[in-house]
């Protein structure tokens, strides 16, 4: 992403080498570059230039409170800002459109003070006004689906904000609450552009994709000049933007390119100047002839994986929903899926097999052994089916449950993607080793997103990806049974099992508890369950890579995002 993660985790559309820093930039002599946050040293720069980038497709909305997936977030992430950012090269919290803040003995009470010299990008001040209405009146309007609520909800209960006055505002929170600083990155949104959406009820089709660009109002460095649906974004610099230096670059352009061949042919020509890079296509790319940067940015915190609708009101086959609620029949699945593998098939060795849902990148939540295991072993897979009642009853060489139903299931994924596209036929062929017959089924992403996140919940299993997130609670709408995105049974007005039960509870605990350690153990323990249980069949965890021609200065990219990208400048 662009600007760091909007609303938690997102759905995504997305490397072992370790090398050290090096300048060369012929073909032949091209090496990966793994920075150091202490290298991440801003360079005084000059405007000017345009910057091309990879969209991994067209955006689903132009909200920020309603995007769910990568595809609308990479698009307008630039456009707006919260009151607090973090620093990746120090990963702490820093001010951003508030420029300090004061906090209560008890932890309970934050007084913000906003920046004086904001306007959003069609001139109008930034004030309290807009922070108050995009809380109580946006994130906690409960006919709005955004996943903000769920990161902003403390044990079951919304944060009382108040104007103080013109650029104060006041929080008030039910409880403790220890990533209250970063959840209040959040973007703010105008309030004399949205609330008449509000107030008419249709805020959910405000500043959809037919919204002309002039209309979308933020406080980010950039506004969107030009949208051109399936072939570009063009964004300038925000003429009102506070930090009046930057960015340097005054203008990017985001190529739509859904096809990552495509994309990549695009990047070789020059028509692009940056780009994530696929492990399949890292020896391209250090074969072309040009000044060309390539940066090694670790395990990524983004997750792969399987994940079967355990949803009780969705539109599928009720004797289906029963398989995918019992969790022997999950663990059988997992058990049948080669990881080791698909991360030399798919990904060239650089990747290590996933069994829960997070990755290296999250310590200290992760470690190494910690979680279980689910080996491939076929004949195990096969042997916990039939514990359940599946049997091949007719001899045509697939199994059947007890009442004579063919375990069978279509798999869907987002059309486009080689890695998921292959993956997916790679667990077709093992499935059908044991008797499970899988039609599987790419289909366009944002179609996609919608059969996962709204009624009637049409799909049966998918195999797809979230973003991650620094802490733990920006994953509470994936994890808590009550989230917007509990993909496999989203929105429990209470937990339909002990184990979501149990889980929400964790999550609930670790917002309140102040103690690091303790924090990260509560965590540790929810992550165990959920990978025990295998609601979500993690897969497998690739490297991420980033590609850039050598012809800017302040080049920071991190897993998490770009380090001060606004500061990014044409050589």
């Amino acid at each position: 992403m662009i600007r760091g993660i909007l609303g938690g985790f997102i759905l995504i559309l997305f490397s072992f080498f370790l090398f050290h820093l090096t300048e060369t930039s012929t073909a032949s002599k091209k090496s990966m570059i793994r920075l150091k946050p202490e290298e991440f040293n801003i360079k005084n720069g000059k405007g000017g230039g345009i910057l091309k980038f990879i969209l991994n497709g067209d955006p689903k909305t132009l909200n920020p409170a309603l995007a769910q997936e990568t595809t609308s977030t990479n698009a307008i992430g630039d456009l707006f800002l919260g009151l607090t950012k973090i620093n990746l090269k120090t990963m702490e919290v820093e001010p951003s459109l508030a420029e300090r803040w004061e906090v209560s003995e008890d932890g309970k009470v934050w007084i913000f003070y906003l920046r004086k010299n904001v306007k959003w990008s069609d001139g109008v001040p930034f004030t309290a006004d807009d922070v108050v209405f995009t809380y109580n009146q946006i994130y906690y309007n409960d006919k709005i689906p955004s996943t903000a609520r769920d990161i902003l909800t403390i044990n079951g209960k919304k944060i009382k904000v108040e104007k103080v006055d013109k650029y104060t505002v006041k929080f008030t929170l039910p409880d403790k609450f220890a990533p209250f600083l970063r959840a209040v990155g959040e973007v703010i949104l105008p309030k004399h552009k949205l609330e008449k959406y509000v107030k008419e009820g249709n805020f959910n089709s405000a500043w959809n994709v037919n919204t002309p660009p002039s209309e979308i109002v933020g406080t980010g460095p950039y506004i969107m000049k030009e949208y051109a649906k399936g072939q570009k974004i063009v964004y300038e610099k925000n003429p009102f933007y506070y930090e009046k230096d930057v960015p340097y670059i005054k203008k990017k352009i985001g190529i739509i390119v859904q096809d990552p061949d495509t994309a990549l042919l695009k990047f070789s020509r020059g028509e692009v100047d940056i780009m994530g890079v696929r492990i399949q296509d890292l020896q391209y790319v250090f074969n072309i002839d040009k000044d060309i940067k390539i940066f090694d940015l670790g395990s990524t915190p983004s997750t792969t994986f399987l994940v079967f609708n355990q949803n009780p009101e969705a539109k599928i086959p009720k004797y289906k929903i029963k398989w995918f609620r019992n969790k022997i029949f999950r663990r059988a699945i997992s058990h049948a899926i080669d990881r080791e593998g698909i991360c030399y098939l798919v990904y060239n060795g650089l990747a290590k097999p996933l069994y829960t849902p997070i990755t290296e990148a999250n310590r200290p939540y992760y470690i190494e052994g910690y979680y279980p295991t689910f080996e491939y072993d076929l004949e195990k897979a096969r042997s916990l089916l039939e514990s359940i009642g599946f049997k091949d009853r007719d001899g045509d060489g697939y199994l059947e449950d007890e009442e004579g139903h063919t375990l069978e299931f279509t798999l869907l994924t987002n059309a486009g993607n080689k890695e998921r596209e292959t993956i997916g036929n790679i667990i077709k062929e093992d499935l059908k080793k044991i008797g499970i017959k899988v039609n599987f089924l790419p289909v366009d992403f944002n179609s996609l997103v919608t059969r996962l996140t709204s009624p009637p919940y049409e799909w049966e299993a998918v195999i797809i990806g979230l973003t991650g997130s620094m802490d733990p609670h920006f994953g509470r709408n994936v994890w808590h049974s009550s989230g917007l995105l509990h993909m496999w049974n989203p929105r429990q007005e209470k937990p339909s099992t002990d184990w979501e039960r149990k889980v929400d509870e964790l999550f609930d605990r670790g917002a309140v508890e102040l103690d690091p350690k303790k924090r990260v153990e509560i965590y540790r323990e929810a992550f165990k369950i959920i990978t025990e249980e295998q609601p979500m069949i993690f897969i497998a965890t690739p490297k991420s890579i980033m590609a850039v021609y050598d012809k800017f200065e302040n080049v920071f990219p991190t897993v998490w995002g770009w380090y001060k990208d606004e500061y990014m400048f044409v050589k």
